[in-house]
């Protein structure tokens, strides 16, 4: 039996990485076999990549490549992780996937989203999601819960290199996530995160569960 693959999107600060964490411990509570990974990372290699791209101190990373080392993380996250999961029947839950090229690439940094998918389709082989829940929520906001976390975590400078761009930036990344949300409606289910964490985990679990039983 194939698995099932579904994926977390939104901007920063949005709580993907919590809450894919959330469902996974539930999942795995439920009985499900679960594989979690995110992008850009997921393997030693994509982790390796991730350093890179994340590092603020690298302001001089032009877009062409910060595009294709993302698509070189994707590539391997997919052939070490994800298809081996697929194959076995579990359920992968991603932090991040191929919509987050379209909206931080396409739609933030001006790529032709055309280029996008084809680059997209040469890392997965094809491989797509089966479900993506798209976390939304105002890019002021997600950008202060970010520093907020920073804080807590004793974080030094400003966040990463994608934090650090300007306001505009991050409303361009929520339009390309609504637009690609609202272009695949069968795959994609919004949710508009709560202030507590909690309540959009039974959000998250309530779309998960309906789906898995209607497959």
């Amino acid at each position: 039996m194939k698995g099932t693959f579904i994926t977390f999107e939104g901007g920063e600060g949005s709580g993907k990485s919590s809450q894919a964490r959330l469902l996974a411990e539930y999942l795995k509570e439920k009985g499900y076999d679960v594989e979690v990974t995110r992008e850009p990372g997921g393997t030693g290699i994509g982790d390796a990549i991730r350093a890179i791209l994340l590092n603020p101190e690298l302001s001089e990373m032009g877009n062409v490549a910060e595009l294709l080392l993302l698509g070189a993380s994707r590539a391997q996250n997919v052939h070490e992780r994800i298809e081996p999961a697929l194959a076995r029947g579990a359920v992968i839950v991603c932090d991040r996937f191929i919509d987050s090229t379209l909206a931080y690439q396409g739609y933030g940094r001006d790529f032709d989203l055309g280029l996008l998918k084809s680059l997209n389709s040469l890392a997965t082989g094809g491989v797509t999601p089966d479900l993506t829940i798209l976390l939304d929520l105002p890019p002021e906001v997600g950008l202060e819960r970010s520093k907020a976390l920073d804080k807590a975590e004793a974080k030094q400078g400003e966040g990463d290199r994608f934090e650090q761009e300007d306001i505009e930036f991050h409303r361009r990344l929520r339009k390309g996530f609504l637009e690609l949300a609202d272009a695949e409606p069968d795959r994609f289910r919004k949710i508009a995160v709560q202030q507590d964490m909690e309540e959009t985990h039974k959000m998250v679990v309530e779309i998960v569960e309906g789906f898995l039983e209607g497959r």
